[in-house]
This record gives structure tokens, sequence and C-alpha cells, in this order.
């Protein structure tokens, strides 16, 4: 067995160590962000880029699906903020997420099929039946189109306002409750 060594540590006074100290470096790779860092990016165009990035990467059927989707999500709801979540080494792309007062849904590709999850599904009115997946869970709902598939698009969009009026019921409600006691 090899005989491991400890690296030795750096001593040098950078100010980053001293208490109070704000680190100038960036941050590491697969570090998380503030809250916010997102947003920001999104706002810059970056998450639009990502997913146009990985529409393009998808080369078939899967990426066209995935772009006629974003496009219907935007009509739906032209207010609606692009995300990229998730990001890793294994997923250099990310998730798409469309968000508008928390995350309407998130858009994954799989093999077999383009799948769409609404954060807030189960909450939803869903009368042309488009859900047909994650159909158990007390939250999330979701749907998968398959090759071949297409998709109500009028249902679609209005489910898409549904669970935006959803988020904006649910962001209402918290700002309206009660405030907490003062501690003792």
């Amino acid at each position: 067995m090899p005989d491991r060594k400890a690296k030795p540590q750096d001593t040098r006074e950078s100010g980053a160590n001293k208490p109070g100290a704000k680190s100038k470096s960036p941050p590491k790779a697969g570090a998380k962000s503030k809250p916010g860092a997102i947003a920001a990016r999104a706002n810059e165009g970056a998450a639009s880029r990502l997913i146009d990035n990985r529409i393009r990467s998808l080369g078939d059927w899967r990426g066209e699906t995935l772009a006629e989707l974003r496009r219907l999500i935007h009509e739906a709801n032209p207010e609606i903020v692009e995300e990229c979540k998730w990001v890793k080494p294994t997923n250099p792309w990310g998730v798409p997420v469309w968000s508008h007062a928390g995350i309407v849904c998130t858009g994954e590709t799989y093999e077999q099929a383009v799948k769409l999850t609404f954060a807030r599904g189960a909450s939803l009115d869903d009368p042309r039946g488009l859900f047909n997946s994650s159909l158990e869970g007390n939250t999330r709902r979701a749907i998968d189109i398959r090759e071949g598939e297409s998709l109500d698009a009028k249902a679609f969009k209005a489910l898409i306002r549904a669970a935006v009026a959803e988020n904006l019921r649910c962001c209402a409600t918290k700002s309206k409750s009660r405030p907490k006691p003062d501690a003792k």
C-alpha cells in the first residue's frame, strides 16, 4: 500500500481566512448559487442560451418537441422566466425550467419521451386529460410526449395559464399569512 502524505497547508495570509473577509475567487464548479443568481442569469439570457443549446444538441424529434413546447409556454404566458437548474457534469445543459411566481414546469428529455413536470400539477384542473404521468403523487403531475405524439395546443396553453394562476394564488396566500408572534 503506498504511503499517503497530507498536502501541506497554504500558510499565506490572504485575508480570505480572516473573519468577515469575503473570498474574491470565483465559485468552484458545481457550487450552489446564491438565491437570485439563477434569476440574474436568466435575465441575462444565459438560461435561454442553455436551453437553445440543449435543443440543438438533441438534434432529433425530442429537440423539435421541446422547442415547440417552449414556444407554446411563451405564447401562453409571455412573462414566463426561463431558467436552467440542476446543471452538473452529467447534465451540462441542466434542466429547462419555466417559472412565474414559482416553478410552473420543467422540461426533461429521455430516450423515449419528453417529460413536462408541473410543480403544482395535482392542484390543477385537467379537463382534457393531458397529464399522463406521475399521477399518484400529491403535488406534481407530468405530461410524457413520445415520438409521433401531438399535444392539444389550446389545452396545453390553458394548463400553463392555470399553473401560473395557482403559483400567484399560493404566493398571495403566503404573503397574507398571519405575522408570527414576537419571540420572548
